[in-house]
């Protein structure tokens, strides 16, 4: 379990693939404080600790994750959000995340507003997830809050620290993200759905 709330960015150091699995090795500033068999949320995907080296570490990525995230689409010398999990005793400074990718999104908008900037990003809405404004919705890992949602679409609004202490300063127009939506509406809309026909809330 996760918070959104990012501690470090790392840097892709390595990609190796073997048979359908992707090794990567990422270099952080965490590095030397974690575990073998830690869970880490990398862009917001759960990934377990296979080895350390130094100032660095590994993880797997299998055909699954790879086919229903953005992890593929790293390069060596890529951000990468890092968040370890969170302590049951700790404040929860973000949301609820799971380190489950929903879908992956793409950036529809990036708007500077002198101050913070404004991000716009569609989905395909026929897998069922939805937004609601002022609601929660996971982001590359981040936790952040929705200004404006609409069926496939939703924006929100970045301040500075943020924008330059996450990936969200290398985010451009056309990117692809990965998206976990509230698991509190997940369920709602779950347990809703059959009673109203479907009809999404």
């Amino acid at each position: 379990m996760f918070t959104g709330i990012i501690e470090s960015l790392g840097t892709v150091k390595s990609l190796t693939k073997e048979n359908t699995n992707l090794h990567l090795e990422i270099e952080s500033a965490l590095s030397t404080e974690l575990k073998i068999d830690q869970s880490v949320s990398h862009n917001g995907i759960c990934l377990t600790v296979t080895e350390l080296h130094g100032h660095s570490y590994e993880v797997t990525a299998i055909e699954e994750t790879l086919q229903k995230t953005n992890l593929g689409m790293l390069k060596v010398g890529d951000k990468v959000n890092l968040e370890r999990s969170m302590l049951m005793n700790g404040r929860l400074d973000g949301h609820i995340v799971q380190g489950h990718v929903d879908q992956i999104g793409t950036c529809s908008s990036v708007e500077d507003k002198d101050g913070s900037w404004f991000f716009g990003f569609e989905y395909d809405p026929k897998l069922g997830n939805v937004t609601v404004e002022k609601g929660s919705i996971c982001i590359n890992g981040v936790s952040l809050t929705v200004v404006g949602a609409a069926e496939g679409r939703f924006s929100v609004a970045i301040i500075p620290y943020t924008y330059e202490h996450t990936g969200f300063h290398q985010l451009k127009k056309g990117h692809q993200v990965n998206l976990e939506f509230d698991v509190i509406g997940k369920y709602v809309q779950r347990i809703l759905n059959p009673m109203l026909g479907n009809l999404k809330i």
